[in-house]
């Protein structure tokens, strides 16, 4: 890959702890503006199905969305493959190579997309003197350890419809958080993808799609199926949230 930006000499403020906190967009906006600042990058657009590292590559640098969608996919012996995640602007990709040394799982675009790549050992360096940058890559770390707790209680735990539900209101939030329309969402993977993510057969996301639109919850747009009118993201989280309240 080749350098397309360096770091700038200025160095970005994080905002004063005790100060009223900003929105998701601003805070991933002064996110990426730190890094910028603070650390040589390399910037590289991607087109869908670009692989930026694969399970088993060695380990050397950390990623940052900074336009687009990722999926992470990790594959079994007989080459059946799981979609673990899904990571948007303003992610990290890449921790799972810090403790090994080699990464578990691949990182593909599934959109067109530009990736921020920062290598490990400059993170390191300049963490020791920034404790703002330092605090935002434990920040990071954080997210995704809740995400996978979360996608792990909704496979075990929630019913077909209520997965699927709660799927497109994360997507739709993620976008929401991110400044871009919720109420009209692209789905950038195929039925199969999302099932494979949630722990479903191809036939029961559909089902349980055409359900979700029986009840207006949502609506297809155009022949293709992947772009969905969400009327109210909230009414979608509720129905994840009302089947989690009859398990506690």
């Amino acid at each position: 890959m080749t350098a397309l930006a360096a770091a700038s000499p200025s160095h970005p403020q994080i905002r004063p702890a005790g100060l009223p906190a900003t929105g998701t967009g601003d805070r991933i906006a002064e996110a990426l503006q730190l890094v910028r600042g603070t650390l040589p990058i390399t910037r590289r657009v991607c087109q869908p199905g670009t692989a930026i590292y694969e399970a088993g590559e060695v380990f050397r640098s950390l990623h940052i969305v900074h336009a687009g969608v990722f999926k992470l996919v990790t594959r079994s012996s007989d080459g059946r493959e799981q979609v673990t995640g899904l990571q948007f602007k303003g992610d990290w990709l890449g921790f799972d190579g810090v403790a090994s040394g080699r990464h578990g799982a691949d990182a593909v675009a599934i959109d067109t997309s530009e990736i921020w790549t920062v290598r490990y050992e400059d993170l390191l360096r300049a963490c020791a003197t920034q404790p703002a940058l330092l605090h935002l890559m434990h920040v990071a770390m954080s997210r995704e350890m809740t995400r996978d707790r979360d996608m792990l209680l909704s496979i075990c735990t929630l019913p077909a419809d209520a997965r699927v539900a709660g799927f497109l209101q994360q997507w739709a939030s993620a976008l929401a958080e991110r400044g871009l329309r919720t109420d009209q969402i692209t789905l950038r993977m195929t039925r199969a993808e999302i099932g494979n993510s949630l722990g479903m057969k191809l036939e029961t996301v559909s089902r349980a799609l055409s359900r979700l639109a029986r009840d207006g919850l949502i609506a297809f747009c155009g022949t293709g199926r992947r772009d969905i009118t969400i009327p109210d993201v909230d009414a979608l989280g509720a129905i994840a949230g009302r089947h989690a309240a009859t398990l506690q």
